[in-house]
């Protein structure tokens, strides 16, 4: 039985190399760009994708979240957190005060400005992954530095000038696994992704949307506004929630929101990182299953 062919932002040795190495049982495939990547997801050169979506540090990356948003219909099926540790990597002769110019992928320059406000002689410069920037390093004579992974020092031969040089200890990304058809079954520790479109920008019709999940009790875990590329001041919200489509009170909830308040796009439902979610929505459904007894109680003292 042939693997499933997974693509990632490559080439190898980047950050999203090492996610899909967590994956079993899989064919990786190195991307260009995660325009590239997403794209032959939606054509069925892939099966599937893994993107970066969100960095602890920077926020969304909006390669990603715009491809799934706009030019794709496509289905996140898993996330994977993958901590980051950023290193200083160059070709064995240079020393650090040699550096003129620092190649990395635009969120990992931003994520260690301050150690790279220490090199005042070198420039930034952004590629399209961290072991693109690796690349470009090792095959040039200048006295350049990439920001990047062990991983990547080790395939291509470079040496770690400075170790851990993000701004902050607890850096991290999320990834997500993205396919074309299947949403992920449920697994009582479930977030859902979606995407609001307004049909019309009136007074309250944010508060409105997000207070249909407030009356169900369905706990937000991100909501981030989107422009639209349709001009100044059209945006869509993109929210996260706490459980799946196939539990009823979520499908009820996303109904609603389509019959009444916006266009909704459905970005997925599927496992969660972590514990808290579970907790959360196992006192949710504990307090609805009380308040469903307390009604059926009152109910069955009606005359017939």
């Amino acid at each position: 039985m042939a693997l499933a062919r997974v693509g990632y932002l490559g080439p190898e040795g980047s950050f999203s190399h090492e996610a899909v190495a967590t994956l079993k049982d899989v064919d990786a495939v190195a991307c260009g760009s995660i325009a590239d990547l997403l794209g032959a997801v939606a054509d069925g050169t892939l099966d599937h994708g893994l993107v970066p979506l969100e960095n602890a540090i920077e926020g969304t990356v909006s390669a990603s979240i715009d491809g799934l948003v706009f030019d794709h219909d496509l289905f996140i099926e898993r996330e994977i957190v993958l901590p980051i540790r950023l290193h200083l990597l160059a070709r064995p002769e240079t020393r650090i005060d040699e550096v003129t110019k620092v190649w990395s992928y635009v969120h990992a320059l931003a994520q260690c400005r301050t150690f790279l406000q220490s090199l005042p002689g070198a420039s930034a410069t952004q590629t399209t992954s961290t072991s693109e920037a690796a690349r470009e390093v090792a095959s040039s004579s200048e006295p350049w530095a990439a920001v990047g992974s062990a991983l990547a020092a080790e395939l291509f031969g470079l040496s770690v000038l400075a170790s851990d040089i993000e701004d902050h200890p607890d850096n991290a990304t999320r990834f997500v696994l993205v396919g074309r058809d299947a949403v992920a079954a449920p697994t009582g520790h479930d977030r859902t992704s979606i995407v609001c479109f307004q049909d019309a920008d009136r007074p309250g019709s944010l508060y409105a949307i997000l207070g249909r999940f407030a009356a169900r009790d369905i706990n937000l875990t991100k909501l981030e506004s989107r422009p639209t590329k349709r001009g100044l001041g059209d945006y869509c919200f993109v929210i996260e929630f706490e459980g799946h489509v196939a539990d009823d009170v979520v499908a009820d909830c996303l109904a609603d929101l389509q019959a009444h308040l916006a266009t909704v796009k459905f970005l997925g439902s599927y496992p969660v990182t972590g514990v808290g979610a579970a907790d959360r929505r196992e006192e949710v459904d504990s307090a609805r299953r009380s308040a469903a007894a307390w009604i059926e109680s009152i109910r069955a003292r009606v005359r017939r």
